[in-house]
């Protein structure tokens, strides 16, 4: 795995229930991809191949509008090794699991 991403989609919505609505639709479509990933409060971890993840990006973006939200908006964080391993999700997380 020589990439890793932390992703949140922020759909303009009417109200609360309608821009989870839209995020949820996004999370179905990042778990349809086969990558691995974590929910958080705020955003979404997925690691794999770099390529990859960068469509996940893009139809992330795709999918809110598809959904119904008129604007939005994400925040990516890219962690890219192309010569190596970066840490997964697990190493970095597991020991704060409660």
């Amino acid at each position: 795995m020589e990439a890793s991403i932390a992703i949140q989609v922020l759909p303009k919505a009417e109200s609360d229930e309608r821009l989870i609505e839209v995020v949820d639709q996004v999370i179905a479509y990042i778990q349809s991809t086969g990558y691995n990933y974590q929910v958080g409060a705020f955003e979404t971890s997925i690691e794999g191949d770099y390529e990859g993840l960068m469509e996940v990006v893009k139809n992330c973006q795709l999918i809110a509008i598809k959904a119904g939200a008129p604007e939005v908006s994400a925040y990516v964080k890219i962690t890219y090794r192309p010569e190596g391993e970066v840490l997964t999700i697990a190493k970095k997380t597991k020991k704060h699991e409660h």
